[in-house]
């Protein structure tokens, strides 16, 4: 049973076991109108990360939920990676978490207690360096290995920043480097360096705490963070939550140095192949881009970085904040226009 890796027990791994955009759109519905709840700040009707309820005047709180399968086969880097990316859409709100909840699923006939207790370990050691209890949970025996948070936040109704609030003209920010899903993939086909690896780790357990700071900056307009759908998918939200189309230059998209041989080798997640499939023909793909680059716009990263709308005149003060931050790779990736909620990338 010690023997048993992680990423044998699942068919996915972390944001890439998302559900397909095109297949999530069809379960859910293409209708989504306001609920009638005056203080219910966000619900589902742009696919934000969180939903947001306010309390008064002076408070609001976020609730999320995020789980996955195994994305590494230690278990306590799973534990750290999976609750580092679900405390990532409270930052992606501007929110400050202030509780967690642990999701529990585990095939108790396959996996030792011993791995089992580590995965906790691992996001009670995330919860611990963001500081907030984790103060309970739910759990089942399942086929394959899950874990994940309920988390909760709280923030200022005027300092919640939506999907939908992208202006025309803003510029485009990305917190964190690409390639995530293809450093995954690559480790469990047992292709992964050492270096890749700890890059791997450390982009994944790296908390978007930055995000309240963010909020604090007049002219940031927007926030989200990217995950399972990829770059494309997220920003295409902002897009079509705000009536704006956006213009990506490749050239300035940071990628993760070692994930960048490997996906122009055709390494990448099967998630890759389901996200252009889904939104494939909302984005106007430059006739000098190569295949490898199209894929890896669409990599499904897992606790991916903030990715912000922003006015031009704050966009320094928006990168030295990152940057302060210890988000060396932090950069201008596009701009926003007016528009029909489309991308072009030049």
């Amino acid at each position: 049973m010690a023997e048993i890796r992680l990423t044998e027990l699942s068919h996915g791994g972390g944001c890439g076991c998302k559900i397909a955009p095109a297949v999530l759109q069809q379960i859910v519905g293409t209708i989504r109108q306001k609920l009638p709840f005056p203080d219910l700040l966000v619900g589902t009707e742009t696919s934000d990360d969180a939903a947001v309820y306010r309390l008064n005047d002076q408070q609001a709180i976020i609730a999320t939920t995020d789980f996955f399968m195994p994305i590494v086969d230690d278990p306590f880097e799973f534990g750290r990676i999976a609750a580092t990316n679900a405390l990532s859409d409270v930052y992606a709100m501007g929110g400050t978490p202030i509780m967690a909840l642990a999701i529990v699923g585990m095939p108790i006939n396959k996996l030792p207690v011993e791995k089992i207790r580590a995965i906790l370990q691992g996001g009670e050691s995330v919860c611990e360096a963001a500081g907030i209890p984790l103060a309970g949970g739910h759990s089942i025996d399942s086929v394959e290995p899950i874990y994940g948070l309920v988390a909760l936040g709280i923030v200022h109704p005027d300092r919640l920043k939506k999907n939908s609030a992208a202006q025309p003209g803003d510029v485009l920010v990305l917190g964190k480097g690409l390639g995530v899903g293809v450093l995954a993939a690559a480790l469990k086909k047992n292709l992964l360096s050492p270096a890749g690896y700890q890059q791997m780790i450390e982009t994944t357990t790296r908390l978007n705490r930055v995000g309240p700071a963010l909020t604090e900056i007049e002219g940031v307009h927007a926030l989200t963070d990217v995950t399972g759908f990829g770059l494309l998918g997220h920003l295409l939200e902002i897009c079509r939550g705000s009536g704006v189309m956006a213009e990506l230059e490749f050239s300035r998209v940071p990628v993760l140095s070692e994930a960048l041989p490997l996906i122009q080798q055709g390494i990448g997640p099967g998630a890759i192949d389901r996200n252009l499939a889904s939104y494939g023909h909302e984005v106007d793909f430059g006739a000098a881009l190569e295949d490898w680059q199209r894929r890896l716009l669409a990599d499904a990263q897992t606790s991916g970085g903030l990715l912000v709308s922003v006015s031009p005149e704050a966009v320094a003060k928006v990168i030295d904040c990152f940057h302060s931050a210890g988000f060396d790779q932090a950069t201008v990736i596009g701009q926003l226009r007016n528009g029909m909620p489309r991308i072009g990338i030049i």
